[in-house]
């Protein structure tokens, strides 16, 4: 029976998914998330953009009123509608979010909230083409490291960082599967066997794994 690591311990259905299919699982968290107290002169923001449930779960005890908020992730998009937010649009690329406040919002202002790991693609752009916007970083990526002596017959990969967070203790030696192109970059850096998920989403990494390695 293939066996394989996930790096985020996965809901009890998520796991089904891969035990019912005849994989054995073995999981643990290899990030950590960890809120910061912060403040803001105004909690009544216009527009927000979102790019990870954290973030969203981080304002939420800050009783900030959001008029609009522009998300990255399906995720991300139904926390916010979970919590009552007003989701004006939502993408599963940050490029793409971008691109489309270039063109259609320009004119508006901007409050992202972040972790203090995330990539720069979307500020930059928001920056080079004079878009105003403020950022607040709300929580911080911790790294959970842990040595493996077990071998697996896959890895599942949910965050570039969570990538860092295995590689600091082990090498990728058999076949990673990664939710999206930013956490397969990092992988990259370790191996070349590698299979993207076609949705940012547990779920797809996951149909990815048993129709690689079911009946193996």
């Amino acid at each position: 029976m293939a066996t394989v690591l996930s790096t985020k311990k996965l809901a009890l259905n998520q796991k089904e998914l891969l035990l019912n299919s005849g994989i054995g699982l073995v999981e643990y968290d290899a990030i950590s998330i960890k809120f910061i107290d912060f403040s803001l002169v105004d909690h009544s923001i216009q527009n927000v953009i979102f790019t990870s449930k954290n973030a969203i779960k981080a304002i939420l005890s800050k009783n900030i009123k959001v008029e609009n908020c522009f998300c990255v992730g399906e995720k991300t998009s139904a926390l916010a509608l979970e919590k009552g937010f007003n989701v004006l649009e939502k993408f599963d690329k940050a490029k793409e979010l971008a691109l489309k406040i270039i063109k259609e919002y320009y004119q508006k202002e901007f409050h992202f909230f972040s972790g203090n790991i995330r990539r720069e693609e979307l500020p930059e752009l928001l920056k080079n083409n004079n878009i105003k916007y403020t950022e607040t970083t709300v929580y911080e990526t911790e790294l959970n490291l842990k040595k493996f002596e077990s071998e697996f017959d896959g890895i599942l990969f949910f965050s570039p960082s969570g990538v860092e967070s295995f590689t600091n203790q082990n090498q990728l030696k058999t076949t990673v599967f990664c939710i999206g192109e930013t956490t397969a970059s990092e992988a990259k850096k370790h191996t070349e066997k590698i299979i993207v998920a076609t949705k940012p989403t547990i779920e797809n990494v996951i149909a990815k794994v048993v129709s690689t390695l079911k009946n193996k």
